[in-house]
């Protein structure tokens, strides 16, 4: 069994085009021999937003800390901790901190899709 902190001190900037204010850190990934799955921790900073852009895989999302504005398909809501979201493939998304506070939340990708960042250990 693995247990990691979900740390914030532990995240890396998030470098695909289009992200500002966003940092990740991979929970469970290749690194860790996982054969499905991957769990990234992501920071979301006052003002920032990940990229608005698409991918061929569907990914989950639990919200940790923070209130984000989820673009999906053109349809903006505000979601907040405790929240469950559902991203299906193909569909164009975004997370955009509004707030004057940090944001958290949890993404779950298949193993082999990286968001545009190096997975430890690969």
């Amino acid at each position: 069994m693995l247990v990691r902190p979900a740390d914030p001190a532990s995240t890396t900037p998030v470098s695909m085009p289009g992200a500002s204010g966003v940092r990740m850190q991979v929970m469970v990934g290749r690194a860790d021999d996982a054969p499905n799955f991957a769990m990234r921790h992501f920071v979301v900073d006052p003002g920032g937003h990940t990229p608005l852009h698409d991918h061929p895989y569907e990914h989950e999302v639990y919200v940790v800390e923070g209130t984000l504005q989820a673009t999906c398909e053109g349809a903006t809501i505000a979601v907040s901790e405790g929240d469950v979201l559902y991203v299906p493939s193909g569909a164009t998304h975004q997370f955009q901190n509004t707030s004057p506070h940090s944001a958290r939340f949890l993404c779950l990708v298949p193993v082999e899709s990286d968001c545009g960042q190096p997975v430890p250990g690969s």
